[in-house]
């Protein structure tokens, strides 16, 4: 996106001055939107956004003309009512949002899902049941997008893990996080559940362990059954 289309969805988290500087700084520095929405070029399946915070990438598609109906959910009551008015100044249609605790279980969807920076805030028994019900909902034509910090020995890692302490002290976060996947047990289990996929690093101009991860469904593999996930490896 350009400036005037950072700067346009911006204005629309205004009055409140603190989140229009956020929006504007996250699309401005992180690629995690330009990312996602390349990564759902193409398709038209109907997206679920699970923790979509304030909403930003649904703007993010609209104003990147990538066209679907999208849903997008999160535990946070406060960043959901924000989304909603966001939505409506920018006149977002096919765009809804709602309050929801995946703890409780999913949405009814089938099309494409975005899990974008939630994956660290669960322990790794929650993280394969969330996984497996994620894999559920993917059309041959829809895609599972991905982003999450891994556990590995680099030095992004542990600024990663400050990060998110840091915005669960100041109370940006709702929730600390609780541990970090592994490539491995992310591969083991979207292949249990149908889906190739493939990882790049979303580093950006960030000190961020960040990686994108992008699955398809395979014709190669056989579906599991969404209710069982294979037995969780430690995340780090």
């Amino acid at each position: 996106m350009d400036a005037a289309q950072v700067e346009n969805i911006a204005s629309q988290y205004l009055p409140s001055r603190w989140h229009y500087y956020y929006a504007r700084s996250k699309l401005a520095t992180d690629p995690l939107y330009a990312a996602v929405v390349e990564a759902l070029a193409g398709t038209h399946a109907p997206l679920l956004d699970l923790g979509c915070g304030m909403g930003l990438l649904a703007h993010c598609c609209r104003a990147c003309g990538v066209a679907f109906s999208y849903h997008g959910v999160d535990n946070d009551i406060a960043k959901i009512e924000l989304a909603r008015a966001a939505a409506a100044r920018a006149g977002l249609s096919a765009c809804r949002f709602d309050t929801l605790d995946l703890a409780q279980g999913m949405p009814a969807h089938q099309g494409s899902v975005a899990l974008l920076d939630v994956l660290q805030f669960l322990p790794p028994e929650r993280m394969a049941v969330l996984i497996a019900q994620a894999a559920a909902c993917i059309t041959d034509s829809g895609r599972l997008v991905i982003r999450t910090g891994l556990q590995d020995a680099s030095w992004r890692t542990r600024v990663t893990k400050a990060a998110d302490w840091f915005s669960r002290a100041i109370r940006w976060m709702n929730a600390a996080p609780r541990a970090y996947p592994t490539n491995a047990f992310l591969h083991e289990h979207l292949r249990a559940h149908g889906l190739e996929a493939s990882f790049s690093p979303l580093w950006g101009n960030t000190p961020f362990n960040n990686w994108l991860v992008v699955a398809r469904r395979s014709t190669a593999i056989p579906r599991a059954n969404p209710g069982i996930a294979p037995s969780p490896a430690p995340a780090g």
